[in-house]
């Protein structure tokens, strides 16, 4: 089945414009994981700075690896590839136990696993069925929700201020105006009421002396990507396993994305397509453990971005690549997005993360729970992953090597979901072999 044309073609202005849109969608969203990481392993100002701005230069790249069809990569559909949220907890544990060279060294590791199992994994998709993904995808949103109240409370939970009124007076309205903008909001607006409510928190923030505009006073005007511009990689196997079962969860959840994008766009995805697609995605991975980043994947976001617009095409996706790229090289921009006080981000992240949950929530509305195994498998594999992630001692007799992994709730939630799969429902788990050739137009519009 070839892919379904849209008529009339997109202008380039139009296109742009659309590009920027996805831009904006995807930013707030994008930024989030270095401003994390970068805070918990104590970044400088400066050191943050260029992580912000590189990762938005590799952002835009990773997109293009996606866009453009090879012999080897590339799904060749609209989608715009970011940071994979799912790997912050992971990397801030092995940055902290093993330093900057094990973590980016687990992130090449990683990427190098996701290349190498890519025909194997669109082959295997049907051992994560609703009840699998669903649990994955609503562990991921839930575990993740302590680093947002963190943030709420100030960043610092050991500090004497920490939930003093003003931070969560702006973490709160920040909350408010991104549910405001939800309710009333319509068309573009509504698709980037996250943006604007954290742009208008740290405006209330500044108001309150929260916010300081020196990181960008001080910050370069223009910057070249280096390699190990935090050092040079070094290898562990518990931390590369770690990212290899984290890596697995954003295959999945790319599988999910490239299916509904495939449903959208008209076009017929197939095993070749998942291969060169989870390739391609593979490939930027390591790209950002070389440039001292982080794990990329497709960003869920866009499919509604695509769905508000009604443009179906690559060509907006395109002109959003280039323009990641473009601020990516601008340090000054970098810095713009450090300055958002904790507060602020803690609050979208409140509202991010949520969704997230939920989003796994509707997968599991798919599933017949009347069946036992089902309610168990799901049941047990959230109840590990959401018990781990409150629970962070619980392992601490454990070698320091398993800690790393089993102390990460995603980790722990998703290796219960597929075993438990595997034991309760093996008998209706079906191979996928799928060997039709596809024709593909692989024109732009």
């Amino acid at each position: 089945m070839k892919e379904v044309v849209t008529k009339p073609k997109t202008s380039n202005v139009k296109a742009a414009i659309l590009g920027f849109q996805h831009l904006l969608a995807m930013y707030s969203g994008d930024v989030l994981v270095p401003l994390l990481i970068g805070a918990a392993l104590h970044f400088t100002q400066q050191q943050l700075t260029y992580l912000v701005s590189i990762d938005i230069f590799m952002c835009g790249i990773a997109t293009l690896l996606q866009l453009k069809r090879t012999p080897l990569t590339g799904i060749g559909l609209p989608v715009v590839l970011g940071c994979a949220v799912q790997a912050v907890n992971p990397l801030i544990e092995i940055g902290k136990t093993y330093g900057l060279g094990v973590m980016y060294g687990s992130i090449i590791g990683a990427g190098i696993f996701i290349f190498l199992i890519a025909g194997l994994f669109s082959r295997i998709k049907n051992l994560f069925p609703p009840v699998v993904t669903g649990s994955l995808i609503t562990i991921i949103g839930f575990t993740l929700m302590p680093v947002a109240f963190q943030n709420l409370g100030g960043g610092d939970a050991t500090a004497k201020d920490f939930g003093n009124l003003p931070a969560l007076g702006v973490g709160f309205l920040t909350i408010a105006i991104i549910l405001l903008i939800n309710v009333f909001g319509r068309g573009f607006i509504k698709s980037v009421a996250i943006l604007i409510g954290i742009l208008a928190g740290t405006l209330l923030a500044g108001a309150f002396g929260m916010v300081s505009l020196k990181p960008v006073a001080e910050a370069s005007w223009f910057h070249l990507p280096t390699l190990f511009y935090f050092g040079t990689p070094h290898f562990e196997w518990s931390s590369i396993v770690t990212m290899i079962l984290v890596s697995l969860t954003t295959m999945v959840e790319s599988t999910g994305v490239f299916f509904a994008l495939g449903d959208i766009t008209g076009r017929k995805i197939d095993s070749d397509d998942l291969k060169r697609g989870y390739r391609s995605e593979g490939l930027a991975v390591i790209l950002g453990g070389l440039f001292n980043t982080f794990p990329y994947s497709t960003f869920s976001e866009n499919v509604g971005v695509l769905q508000l617009s009604g443009v179906k095409t690559r060509k907006p996706i395109y002109f959003s690549a280039f323009f990641l790229i473009g601020l990516g090289l601008l340090p000054k921009i970098g810095a713009l997005a450090t300055v958002i006080p904790d507060p602020v981000l803690g609050g979208a992240m409140v509202v991010m993360f949520g969704i997230v949950g939920v989003q796994g929530i509707r997968m599991l509305a798919q599933v017949d729970f009347r069946n036992n195994n089902n309610l168990l498998v799901s049941a047990v594999s959230i109840g590990l992953g959401l018990g781990v992630t409150v629970e962070t001692n619980i392992f601490q007799f454990l070698p320091a090597a398993l800690q790393i992994m089993l102390n990460n709730g995603v980790v722990v939630g998703s290796l219960a979901a597929v075993l438990l799969n595997l034991l309760f429902n093996r008998h209706t788990v079906e191979p996928i072999v799928d060997e039709e050739s596809v024709g593909l137009n692989e024109t732009d519009h």
